[in-house]
């Protein structure tokens, strides 16, 4: 299958990138992380939604789940992910804030089991964006901008072939980022060709 279309010139900035780590974001390093396998291609980016506690935003808890700095006795929901080890490469929040917590060229710990373009084990080579956001609900206009910048700033340093949520590479298992998440907003503002996205991207509810 040829390489969908990407225009690999369209960053939002010249030079973007410090190794991994992008020069526009909050840089907050998780320990959650491990090495890719050897010869790992990171053709895909693959979009969760996450708020702590959920539905309530713009408190820092997530960047402290990702830190490992959690308060679990802080809010009655935390004791249901008490010990929790995870992390995405990015978090964009309601304002359109970045935030990065592992070097891309790393293997975050964001998709679990999963199975996504004829290839298991998802975390290998791909980057987690997180949107904050509840799952089903929509998400803010400031989000889709910097995601969109932040795309193409990855496309234009990795082989991005592929996007897709959490709910298309682990079906069943995972729902976000949820009807609420705008598919057809972001293919129209990426202007990426529609064999980058997945098949089924469930149409956008309107509330």
């Amino acid at each position: 299958m040829p390489t969908p279309s990407i225009d690999p010139t369209a960053s939002s900035a010249a030079a973007p990138w410090d190794g991994g780590w992008h020069t526009s974001a909050v840089r907050q390093p998780s320990p959650n992380f491990g090495p890719r396998p050897a010869g790992a291609v990171l053709d895909l980016l693959v979009l969760h939604s996450i708020s702590l506690p959920p539905g309530e935003y713009g408190g820092g808890q997530v960047q402290a789940l990702f830190a490992n700095t959690l308060d679990w006795d802080a809010h009655p929901y935390f004791q249901s992910i008490r010990g929790l080890a995870v992390s995405a490469h990015f978090f964009i929040t309601r304002s359109g804030e970045l935030w990065q917590f592992v070097d891309c060229e790393q293997r975050a710990w964001h998709a679990g089991r999963s199975c996504y373009r004829g290839r298991s084990q998802c975390n290998d080579d791909s980057i987690g964006i997180e949107l904050e956001g509840l799952e089903g609900d929509p998400f803010e206009p400031a989000q889709y901008t910097t995601l969109v910048h932040l795309c193409h700033d990855l496309a234009a340093r990795y082989p991005v072939a592929h996007i897709a949520g959490h709910e298309h590479i682990a079906p069943g298992r995972k729902a976000d980022p949820g009807a609420g998440f705008d598919w057809q907003a972001l293919r129209q503002q990426l202007q990426w060709d529609a064999a980058c996205f997945p098949s089924a991207a469930p149409p956008h509810k309107r509330y």
